[in-house]
Formats: structure tokens, sequence, C-alpha cells
């Protein structure tokens, strides 16, 4: 369970936590919820109250036992009976459920509007029958006098038993007036029509575009109707695809009240709670309460996952979400009402709360950076449940950390109460005379610091300005001057890198006052023309100097490091000396073994870091496989790779047919000729 506050709204959050698998057994479930204190901290009020993927609407039967949902995938409906806070049935539908609605008491009598224009009718035992729109139909509502059922969709038709001709393109939601069975719907043009089922003419219209628009709002596009509902014989609330809900009067074409959600999201649903003279309002990031008369906000809710619908549990303070989520989260904020006669245990469990306020989970763990873990020598736990990654760093327990850092650092209490000690006596000190000293930390800064604030002081004066406040005296930076932590390191390449172009910077800074005083004084055009271009010549010549100044630093620091690198060569080279001096290096000859030389050891080390491949390959050119200092001994081990049939055949022929032609050919001793030829050895031959 997640508790959070709200504007001093307590919020409970009864679907938050783990969700156990339901492949399980219950042996293993048991086993978890032993084990894990995520598992046994949560409360699952209704058992399975999720989908498979998706749930798209959720709604209350009118006598409060039932609470039904549809979603996806698969296409399906699910009834859960909260007096047994458990799943009662389960029906599975041929397409994707655009609204249902409910219209008996309890769910025997269903009524679903899919995606691919089918009104599908279930009674207690399941489907019952199916029928078809002319058009993709988007909302619908029941008349209950005349038991006539009115879709809107995707047309300029209003379908019921008959047809109505509206001037309008399309129709996106609709509602009923319980009381005096008036028949809304919104439209895509930001209009609100209203019908009288007695009359076969539109008694009403309203352009609830034109009045969303205020001073304080900004609107993309043309806001068309994205929510309806009603409130009573007179109220209507109105929400718009561009965030707003406007609350209308049905006396008055102009509203009462326009509420911005600012976040420019379409309204998915609206809500009333007439206990307290609320509005919830909802869109696809947040839920917000607010009051009907002010507009001011009484809470809000943030999901974690993006809201399909909203369902408010009648007289009770128990809202129910419908979620881009396999999981439905059932909320209880105390605020609004008592718990459902059915969780009643609720009331009790919140009061204990209460009254035993519990630490948030940050207050038992503590953040540290992976700075902070080398220090106390913990970078080993990186990736353990010890440490849990959280931006730049991560949790861990407190009492770990306290019990890391006392081993670590013994003294730290010591050094904390002398810290304490001494700013206590600096404290009673600071009552006495004070004599303009320079701090304990950053003396050079704190002498800059002065000289720039006496040398503004002097211009200010002359020019009856407001002086510039000193860093010195100002609180904010008052640790600056106290703790070592802050101490600026002269020796840095940061520091050696910047403080050219800081330190001319301020020297522009008081040319540029000095300036200004001088250009005060003087009258003439022509003096002040003179000492302008002067100016850009100082700075030119200003800019020069810091950028040889710069490229001198880094010169510097390039040389620093060569001569820092040759030292640590020298020095590695000087501790490898000593350690042969001092240490020689005995190697063991076993029985067997020829000693050839040092390099032989390094070789086969090589030999064992390479990968198998490149030892076959070795092997190969080698023609045998050594195998020595085994655990059986020094053996030797030759071998040649089996070749296939293939290979065998054809090797076979080749060796026969060099072999006929050995026996064919014949020798040609008998043409040597001793004459002179016309070869090197003097003899020609013939073949």
């Amino acid at each position: 369970m997640q508790v959070s506050n709200v504007n001093n709204v307590k919020i409970y959050n009864l679907s938050y936590g783990k969700s156990l698998p339901q492949w399980l057994s219950d042996r293993k479930k048991r086993a978890l919820q032993k084990k894990d204190v995520d598992v046994q901290r949560r409360i699952e009020l209704i058992q399975d109250f999720e989908m498979p993927t998706v749930c798209t609407s959720i709604k209350v039967s009118r006598d409060g036992q039932y609470v039904l949902a549809a979603g996806t995938y698969k296409p399906r409906i699910r009834c859960y009976d909260t007096y047994q806070l458990s799943l009662k049935f389960e029906r599975c539908l041929d397409s994707d459920v655009v609204a249902f609605d409910i219209l008996s008491e309890d769910y025997s009598k269903l009524v679903f509007l899919h995606t691919d224009r089918y009104v599908e009718f279930h009674s207690q035992h399941g489907h019952y029958y199916k029928t078809r729109i002319p058009k993709f139909g988007r909302d619908f509502s029941y008349h209950y006098p005349s038991c006539d059922l009115y879709f809107v969709g995707a047309s300029s038709e209003i379908f019921r038993l008959n047809l109505e001709q509206v001037f309008t393109r399309e129709h996106n939601v609709c509602d009923i007036n319980p009381v005096h069975q008036l028949f809304a719907a919104g439209t895509i043009e930001g209009k609100v029509e209203c019908w009288d089922p007695r009359v076969r003419n539109r008694v009403a219209l309203l352009d609830c575009a034109l009045s969303s628009v205020t001073e304080n709002t900004e609107v993309d596009g043309l806001p068309s109707v994205s929510a309806l509902k009603f409130s009573g014989a007179l109220n209507m609330a109105v929400g718009t695809s561009t965030g707003q809900v406007l609350l209308y009067d049905l006396r008055s074409s102009h509203p009462l009240l326009v509420k911005d959600h600012y976040y420019g999201l379409p309204i998915k649903s609206l809500n009333f709670h007439d206990q307290l003279n609320l509005v919830l309002s909802a869109d696809s990031k947040i839920i917000k309460m607010w009051h009907r008369d002010t507009g001011k906000i009484f809470c809000s809710v943030e999901p974690q996952t993006n809201i399909n619908d909203v369902c408010v549990y009648p007289n009770s303070g128990m809202l129910f979400t419908a979620n881009e989520d396999p999981k439905m989260n059932t909320l209880y904020i105390p605020a609004l009402g008592p718990a459902p006669r059915w969780c009643c245990f609720l009331d009790n469990l919140t009061e204990e709360l209460e009254e035993n306020p519990e630490s948030t989970i940050y207050d038992d763990y503590k953040f540290v950076t992976r700075k902070d873990l080398e220090n106390l020598g913990l970078s080993h736990l990186i990736g353990s449940p010890l440490l849990r990654a959280y931006m730049h760093g991560f949790f861990m327990d407190i009492r770990l950390y306290h019990k890391v850092k006392t081993m670590t650092n013994p003294f730290a209490y010591e050094e904390y109460r002398k810290d304490k000690i001494r700013q206590k006596i600096e404290e009673s000190r600071a009552q006495r005379v004070q004599l303009k000293k320079l701090p304990k930390v950053n003396k050079e800064l704190a002498i800059k610091l002065m000289e720039d604030g006496e040398h503004e002081a002097q211009i200010g004066s002359k020019k009856k300005g407001k002086a510039t406040t000193n860093i010195l005296s100002d609180n904010r930076f008052k640790m600056m001057f106290e703790n070592p932590d802050y101490q600026v390191d002269e020796q840095s390449e940061e520091y050696r890198l910047l403080n050219p172009i800081v330190s001319k910077v301020s020297q522009k800074r008081r040319k540029k006052l000095q300036q200004l005083v001088q250009m005060e004084a003087e009258e003439q055009e022509e003096e002040e023309l003179e000492g302008r271009a002067s100016s850009d010549e100082e700075s030119s010549d200003d800019d020069k100097s810091w950028v040889e100044e710069v490229r001198e630093q880094r010169r510097l620091l390039r040389l620093e490091e060569r001569n820092r690198k040759m030292k640590e060569r020298e020095r590695k080279l000087l501790d490898r000396n000593t350690d042969l001096q001092k240490d020689p290096r005995f190697y063991q000859i076993k029985a067997g073994e020829e000693f050839r030389s040092f390099g032989d050891m390094a070789r086969k080390q090589k030999l064992q870091k390479a990968s198998l491949e490149e030892r076959l390959k070795l092997e190969e050119r080698s023609g045998i496989m050594n195998l020595n200092d085994t655990a059986v001994g020094s053996k030797q081990l030759t071998f040649t790779l089996k070749k296939s049939d293939k290979i065998r055949s054809q090797q076979q022929a080749e060796r026969d047919h060099h072999e006929e032609r050995r026996k064919l050919r014949r020798t040609a001793g008998h043409l040597h000729s001793r004459g002179r030829g016309r070869g090197r050895g003097g003899a020609r031959r013939h073949f």
C-alpha cells in the first residue's frame, strides 16, 4: 500500500506493490509472502483485480455488489463480486469494447459497443443477441423510461429505434439526465446538443469550444467535446479535448466556471461528489478533485501509468481506475468518505496508520555516489541487493552505512566533537570587538575580494550609485571561507587554465567601471569617442595577453605530465632492479624436462592464453600435440587427423595416376650428344 499526502489529504493506493504470477503454486506464494517484504506489505483487496494487458473501462453496478471491467488482450469482460472479494466470472468477446453499460441492478443485463460496429447484449447466462449499427460508434446512453439506447459516433446521425438527423458531422460522447431524462450529445466541433425524447426536434445547442477559450488558456486547434456528465436536474460538466472542464447551469448558455488541467490532454472522465460538492476530472495523466463553486484544488492523484477511465464507488471514498497496465488501481481517500460496507476494515487500518505515522522509505536508506563507495571500500557491492541504483548513485541501508563509516574512520566522532567545540568558541568570540582579519580558508581569494570590494566602493561613491554586495559578507557563501572542503587548489589543471581568463575579466571590469566614471565626467562628445576607441584597442591587447598566458599554462602542464611519466618509469625500473638484487627467483625443473631458456615459460603462458582455434592451427603445423606437465606425468601423444572417404579415394586415384605415368616414362640418355650444343652445359638433350 502506498500512502501520499496532497494538499493535506491522505490518499491510499491499495493496488500498489508487487503482483504474484498466476502460474506460481500456492506453496511458492506462501514462501514469497514470508520472505519478501514488499509482498507482505501489499493489500489485495479484490483477488485477481487486473487484466492481461490493458483495462479500457470500468463500472460499478447500481446495487454496489459487482464491479465490471472491460479490457484486452484478448478482448474480455470480467465481473468481480465485492461481497466475496474475488472474480465471479470472465467472458471473452469477439472484438474490443468501445463502451459498455449495465442495464439492470446487477450484472444480469449488459450491453457492449464494439469497435466493429456491433452492439452485443448479454444476459445472466452469457451472450443473448447481437446487432450492428450503420456507423462506427463512440458512446451510448440508456433511456430508462422508454428503454431506448442512443448511439453516437462517426456520423451526423444519432441512432435509436429510428434515425434522427442532426446538423453536425460526428459525435463523441453522450449522457442522459437521471432526473428529467434530457439527452445530451457532445460533437467533434465542440458543441453540445440537447434532445428531449418526447420531442422530435432539438431543444438546445451549447457552443463549448468558444466558451473554453479564456484569457489564461492556450488552445491548439478546435476543442472537441471528449467527456460529458450530468449532476442533478440543472448542472452539467463538459470536458474538452484540449484539457478544459466547463460547468454549466442548463438555464444559461454561458459556463459558470472553466477549469484547465494545464496538460493539453483530452478529458477522459468526469464525476461529481455531492457530499463535499466536488468535481473529479481525469485526463490520461492525472485525476484532479476541485470545488465546484470556486475551482480550488482539493487534491490530485497522478498514477504511474496512463488513465483510461475512472469509476467512483457510490457514497464512499473509493475510486477504481482503468489504466494502460494489467493492474487496475484501487484508491481509497478517507477525506472523500468512508470505506464501502464490504471493506469497512479499511477505516480501522487507516486510523491506525494515522495514529502511528510511518517513516518514509528514504529515512531508512542513505544515498551514496560511486566516489563515496570507493572511499568506504564498498565498490565490490555494486550490483548486489545491498545497493539499489538510483539516478547517479545508490541507496544503501543506513545501518550498514554507519557501521562501515565507523570501521573506516573510528575517530570521526572525535573530529566531529572537536569541530563543534571550535564552532561554539568562534561563535562566542564573535560577540567581542571584531578586527579585520583574513579567514582560515581561501585567504588569497578573500584578499582579492576585499580589494575588489574597496575599489568598487570608491567608484560607487564617485558615481553616487548602489555598490555591489561583497561575497565575504554574504551568508550564502559563508561556508566557502570556513569549510576546508571548499579550499581552492591552485595547482590543479582547471585552476591554472581558467585563472588567466578570470583575472583578465576582473581587470576588464575594473577598467570598464573607471571608463564609465570618466565618461560621465567628460562633457564633450569628441573626448567620449576617443575614450571608447582607446578602450577597444586595450581590450584587443588584453585578449591577446590572456590567450598567450593560457597557451603558456598548457605548455607547462604538458611538460609536467611528461616529467611525471618519466619519473614514474624510472621509479618502476629502479624497483624492478632492487627486487632482482634482493630476492632472486628460483625455478624448479621437473624430471624428464630440459632447460632451454626463461623465454620458454613466457611462450607456454602465451600459448595458454591463446584461443582453441589458434592452438589447433599451431598443432596442425607441427603435426603433433604435446601434453606435458599433466596430472599423470609427462607424456607425448602423436596423432594424425582422420580424412573422409572422398578425400582418401581422391588421393588414391592421384597416386595410381602418378604410378602409371612413371611406368610409361622413357629415359633420354641415348640421345646425349658429344658435340657442342646450345645449352649451358654444352650438351643438347631431346625428350
